[in-house]
Formats: C-alpha cells, sequence, structure tokens
C-alpha cells in the first residue's frame, strides 16, 4: 500500500503526516508513507485544499486532519 500525505508543509499537512505514520504503526499495517510537498504534483491529484490523504492514488481525504480511527478505518478495509 503506498499513502501519500500531500501538504506544502503547513502545521495541518504535519500534523496529518504524523497521524498516518503512528496508525501505520501501531496497526502493523503493510505501507509506503510518502510526503509530497510539490506544488505542481499535488495539483496532479486535483486537491484544492490541504493537507490531503491519497491511499494506493486515490485521494480519500482533503481539507482537513482526520482522526486516527478514521486513517485506521481508510486503511484496513
Amino acid at each position: 500500500m503506498e499513502i501519500k500525505v500531500l501538504g506544502t508543509g503547513c502545521t495541518k499537512c504535519k500534523t496529518l503526516e504524523k497521524v498516518v505514520k503512528d496508525v501505520v504503526e501501531q496497526n502493523s499495517i503493510d505501507a509506503t508513507v510518502v510526503k509530497v510537498e510539490n506544488i505542481m504534483e499535488i495539483m496532479k491529484y486535483g486537491v484544492i485544499t490541504t493537507p490531503a490523504l491519497v491511499i494506493d492514488g486515490v485521494v480519500m481525504v482533503k481539507g482537513r486532519v482526520p482522526s486516527a480511527d478514521e486513517i485506521k478505518n481508510l486503511l484496513t478495509r
């Protein structure tokens, strides 16, 4: 599984990256977490408001930081 956290480095973006990494680690999820800060790369996903969470190429959340439980649910579907 490939997880991308899209964001230019704002506080919310950093928070989302930390929560995602914590959920992956705590639940032994086999995934690679990548932080994407390049605005041109972010725009390829059609994301205007960051942060955004992309799982295997699909934008699942944008414009907010979801709870750890919501992230876990998205990753264990």
